[in-house]
C-alpha cells in the first residue's frame, strides 16, 4: 500500500501496538493517528497518550466509550445469556465491534486511507476487527502488521521495543509479559506458562479477584432490579450501565467470583488456553436467568436457549454487525419486554447463589396452580392422564410393532 498517507491505529499503549506505531512510521512512512478506546481498562490510558506523543503522533484520540460499551454491547449480549462453548462470557469478543466502529468514524473524520490493529495472524481478533471494518466501510484498507513483519515472537517485540526506547509494562527477566486484554466486562491472560494447559496459573497473575479461599468468611447479599431485561438498580440505588458493571466487578472480585481457566476453539482453527476474570458478568448472568425464570414463557425461554450458542458464536467469531446477529437481537429484545422485577443473590467464596426473585404483575409463576397444598380447583390433576397417554402414543405404537416382530 505505497500510497497510504495516514492510518488510524487501534492503540492500547501495550507492547504490540507500541511497536506497531513505530513500525508503521518506518515501513509506510505515513502519519499515524492513534485511537485508544476507554472501555474500562483504566491505568492503560495515560501511558498510551504519553507514548504516542513521544513517538511524534499529532492526532491522538482517547475516547470514553464506557457507557456506550455496556449499554449498547454488553447489555444486549446478556439479554441473550450468551456463553461461548459453555463457559466463556465473551469479554474480549464483545469489545471489538465497538472499537472497529469508532475507528472507522475516526478514519472518516481525519480522512485517513487505512486502519490498523495489533491482532496476530493466529488469533480471533484480526477477524473481529476486520469484519467490523468492512461491514461499516467496505472500501477501507487494512494494515495488519502481524501478517507482514518478521517480528514473530514476543521476545522479538521486546528486543524491538528496547532498541527504539519503547517502555513496556511488566517487563520481566524471566520472559515476556502475559498478553492481556482488559475492559469493564473482563480481563484476559494468554501466553507465558499458560501455553502449557496442564499447569495451574500462578496466583500472582490474577488482578481483579481474590482467591476464593481468601474471600470473606461471611456471605454478602445484594438485590438487583431489572427493567426490560437490563439491570437498572443495585440494592435500591439507580446506576448507569457502566457504573452498574463497575460496582458488580468490585463485589464479585471481593468474593472471588468470576475466574475462568479455559481451552477454547478459535475461529481460525486452533485450540487456545486463556484465563479470564469476569466477576460482574458472572453475577449478571446468574441474575438474568433468575428473573427470566419467572417472566418468560416456557417455549420462549427454550427457544432462546436453543439459539444462544449460535448467537454466542456470531459474537465470538466477529459477526456483531452481520444481518443474522441483528435479526437474532431483534427477537431477543422482543422477548425482554416483560423481564422486569428484582433478584436477590448471595455471594460467598466464589459462588453466586440465587435466593429470591419477584416480578410483580409480570410474573408467570402462579402460586395457586403450583402449590402442593389445596389449589381449590385451579388445576385438575385428572387432565394429566390424557396428556400423558397422547404423548406416549408414538412410543406405544413402536413398542407394539416391536412386540409383533
Amino acid at each position: 500500500m505505497p500510497d497510504i498517507k495516514k492510518v488510524v491505529l487501534a492503540y492500547s499503549g501495550g507492547l504490540d501496538t507500541s511497536v506497531i506505531l513505530k513500525w508503521l512510521q518506518d515501513t509506510y512512512h505515513c502519519e499515524v493517528v492513534t485511537f485508544t478506546a476507554d472501555i474500562g481498562q483504566g491505568e492503560e490510558l495515560a501511558p498510551a497518550r504519553a507514548k504516542a506523543k513521544k513517538m511524534g503522533v499529532k492526532e491522538i484520540f482517547i475516547d470514553d466509550l464506557r457507557e456506550e460499551f455496556v449499554r449498547d454491547f454488553v447489555f444486549p449480549m446478556f439479554r441473550a445469556n450468551a456463553i461461548y462453548e459453555g463457559e466463556y462470557l465473551l469479554g474480549t469478543s464483545i469489545a471489538r465491534p465497538l472499537i472497529a466502529k469508532r475507528q472507522i468514524e475516526i478514519a472518516k473524520q481525519t480522512r485517513a486511507g487505512a486502519v490498523s490493529h495489533g491482532a496476530t495472524g493466529k488469533g480471533n481478533d484480526q477477524v473481529r476487527f476486520e469484519l467490523g471494518y468492512y461491514a461499516l466501510e467496505p472500501n477501507i484498507r487494512v494494515i495488519a502488521p502481524w501478517r507482514e513483519w518478521n517480528l514473530t515472537s514476543r521476545e522479538k517485540l521486546l528486543e524491538y521495543a528496547q532498541k527504539h526506547g519503547i517502555p513496556v509494562e511488566m517487563k520481566k527477566k524471566s520472559g515476556s509479559p502475559y498478553s492481556m486484554d482488559a475492559n469493564l466486562l473482563h480481563i484476559s491472560y494468554e501466553g507465558r506458562m499458560l501455553e502449557d494447559p496442564s499447569r495451574e496459573p500462578e496466583e500472582s497473575m490474577w488482578r481483579w479477584t481474590v482467591a476464593p479461599e481468601q474471600a470473606p468468611d461471611r456471605a454478602e447479599y445484594l438485590d438487583l432490579e431489572y427493567r426490560r431485561g437490563d439491570l437498572v438498580a443495585l440494592n435500591g440505588r439507580k446506576l448507569t450501565p457502566a457504573k452498574m458493571l463497575e460496582a458488580l466487578n468490585k463485589l464479585g472480585g471481593k468474593h472471588g467470583i468470576g475466574r475462568l481457566d479455559l481451552v477454547e476453539n478459535r475461529y481460525v482453527g486452533m485450540k487456545s488456553r486463556g484465563c479470564y476474570e469476569t466477576p460482574g458478568g458472572t453475577i449478571m448472568l446468574k441474575a438474568h436467568r433468575a428473573i427470566e425464570s419467572i417472566t418468560l414463557d416456557r417455549e420462549v425461554a427454550h427457544l432462546k436457549d436453543d439459539l444462544m450458542p449460535r448467537y454466542a458464536a456470531l459474537i465470538y467469531n466477529g459477526y456483531w454487525w452481520s444481518p443474522e446477529r441483528r435479526m437474532l437481537q431483534t427477537m431477543i429484545d422482543a422477548s425482554q419486554a416483560g423481564v422486569n422485577g428484582w433478584v436477590r443473590l448471595k455471594l460467598y467464596k466464589g459462588n453466586v447463589i440465587v435466593v429470591g426473585r419477584d416480578s410483580g404483575t409480570d410474573s408467570l409463576f402462579d402460586t395457586a396452580i403450583a402449590t402442593f397444598e389445596d389449589d381449590k380447583g385451579a388445576y385438575d390433576q385428572m387432565d394429566a392422564a390424557g396428556f400423558i397417554r397422547l404423548n406416549a402414543l408414538r412410543m406405544r405404537i413402536a413398542a407394539n410393532l416391536k412386540r409383533k416382530k
